[in-house]
């Protein structure tokens, strides 16, 4: 690869007391400048309408920030079985939820009851989280294909074969023309797909080095997406070409989030990383520890929020990768983020769910389902949506 450019770590010694006694969570926090509850306001990538929550991590920039409000506590409306674990995120489009599950099926369900409408079967595991777009439903399985489903009936429009399994959301772009949309998806074949949304014929393919486990992130014409190469690529989507690429020290288990021109994303030995995709230079690197990250980062106006497996969330400042606050969970932190009004929520493999106060870390609510969470939270329409690996979806809204 041409231009490759090594990023290097530049780490403050942090003094961090983490103080966990009989079970209480206690936040851990650094002194910065003060910043309001009401944060949380959504970049121009992330999903602007509170209605809708369209994919993974809410818009192509995968900022995982959500319009809207979020009460401090919730409460349990309703939850569905499924046959398997769920590690699929919810989508949530034109009130309904739809969600993949390890029984490889992909779900639709009435987002105020959690009623099944249809239920479209595959060949294999669904972990992949559906993109929802134009009256269809993009969605990858680990039977090597991505579908293209009728987001009202659930039938097949059309199927594209890659070459190994797809564990990734697939994200959207308007094709080079502006006449159409060409949807996006990784594969542990190696390569990005870049395929017609309206006949799944392939657009351009671009290989890399290794498995590529998370999304890409779009923005400004441009794709962004790690893989077990350790290289943040950037690729230009009109003509499927590298734009540049950057090589981090471990490889990416997660997805990126590109807001504007700055991508953030976490890699394998605990390496959180901004990155300037316009002048290809590092931003900044923040690094605690050598646990993965294997959430993918959630990008607000000020603040940057990622899960570890060291049990912990960390905030760290958008501009300087200065760390603000830790969040101690009982168990690992695979759940990518999501902001909103204020607030925090996120899964843990400790089993439950957490609303976390943005400006300090501190806790606000949990639920436990009591199995891992390692699907990202989903929110609108007043609803949060996410699923577990005991294979239920779960939603929740505000008390009555």
């Amino acid at each position: 690869m041409s231009g490759r450019k090594q990023l290097k770590i530049n780490i403050s010694l942090l003094i961090v007391i983490l103080a966990v006694s009989c079970g209480i969570l206690i936040a851990v926090i650094r002194p910065v400048p003060s910043s309001s509850d009401t944060e949380g306001s959504a970049p121009a990538s992330s999903s602007e309408r509170a209605d809708s929550w369209p994919m993974f991590r809410g818009g192509p920039g995968l900022t995982g920030v959500a319009a809207g409000k979020l009460p401090s506590s919730l409460e349990l409306r309703w939850k569905f079985k499924t046959d398997g674990s769920i590690k699929s995120s919810a989508a949530i489009e034109g009130g309904r939820v739809y969600i993949g599950s390890d029984d490889g099926n992909v779900y639709c369900l009435d987002l105020t009851s959690g009623q099944r409408i249809w239920a479209f079967h595959t060949e294999d595991t669904v972990e992949a989280s559906p993109c929802v777009l134009n009256g269809s439903v993009f969605v990858g399985s680990s039977d090597e294909f991505l579908y293209a489903l009728d987001a009202e009936t659930g039938t097949l429009k059309w199927k594209y074969k890659t070459e190994a399994q797809i564990l990734g959301s697939a994200n959207w772009s308007s094709s080079a023309g502006g006449d159409g949309a060409w949807i996006l998806v990784g594969s542990y074949d190696n390569k990005v797909h870049c395929v017609d949304s309206a006949t799944g014929q392939p657009v351009w393919v671009y290989e890399t080095e290794n498995y590529i486990n998370g999304a890409p992130a779009v923005a400004e014409g441009k794709a962004v997406f790690g893989g077990c190469d350790a290289i943040i690529h950037v690729v230009s989507i009109a003509k499927g070409q590298e734009i540049d690429d950057f090589m981090t020290d471990s490889y990416i288990p997660g997805s990126p989030a590109l807001a504007g021109k700055h991508a953030y994303v976490g890699n394998y030995t605990g390496q959180l990383l901004a990155v300037d995709i316009a002048t290809g230079k590092a931003l900044w690197t923040y690094q605690e520890h050598e646990n993965p990250f294997f959430s993918s980062p959630a990008v607000g106006e000020t603040r940057v929020i990622i899960g570890a497996r060291d049990k912990r969330l960390y905030c760290v400042d958008r501009n300087s990768g200065d760390l603000i606050w830790t969040f101690q969970a009982r168990g690992n932190v695979d759940s990518s983020p999501v902001i909103c009004d204020g607030k925090v929520i996120v899964g843990s493999d400790d089993g439950r769910l957490y609303i976390i106060r943005l400006s300090n870390g501190e806790e606000l609510w949990s639920y436990q389902i009591g199995e891992a969470i390692t699907s990202s939270p989903a929110i609108a329409g007043g609803m949060v949506v996410v699923g577990s690996e005991d294979g239920y979806v779960y939603a929740f809204g505000s008390g009555s």
